[in-house]
């Protein structure tokens, strides 16, 4: 793996966190600004995810198994994008909290995919 895209697409989800943990303080559900930096951090775990399944397919090996790297690749890839989806269902503060909470879990797996390719 990118160590470098793994701490960008980390640190992107954690800003991203902060930023709708921020709006439910403030009693506000999810805007559209917010769902542009919902797209931002996906995109960046999308390229994550090409990379991943790149390096898999040139023959390099994650040091936990490549099943679970692969089920932790495609967790992360869905996970904002999932909380963005509840966000819509619920339009009070709680749809920033779900996002939050999404982003975070997101700086989670990243931790985690670390772990498992051999960081």
């Amino acid at each position: 793996m990118l160590d470098a895209l793994t701490v960008a697409v980390a640190a992107a989800a954690l800003v991203l966190a902060a930023w709708c943990g921020f709006a439910a303080y403030r009693d506000q559900p999810t805007k559209d600004w917010h769902f542009i930096g919902m797209a931002v951090v996906t995109v960046l775990a999308l390229a994550q995810l090409v990379v991943g399944l790149v390096q898999l397919g040139r023959g390099e090996k994650p040091e936990q198994g490549v099943a679970i790297f692969i089920a932790y690749l495609a967790g992360a890839f869905a996970a904002v994008p999932a909380a963005g989806f509840l966000s819509l269902s619920e339009r009070t503060k709680w749809g920033s909290v779900t996002v939050s909470a999404g982003a975070v879990v997101l700086a989670v797996l990243e931790v985690r995919l670390y772990d498992i390719w051999g960081g």
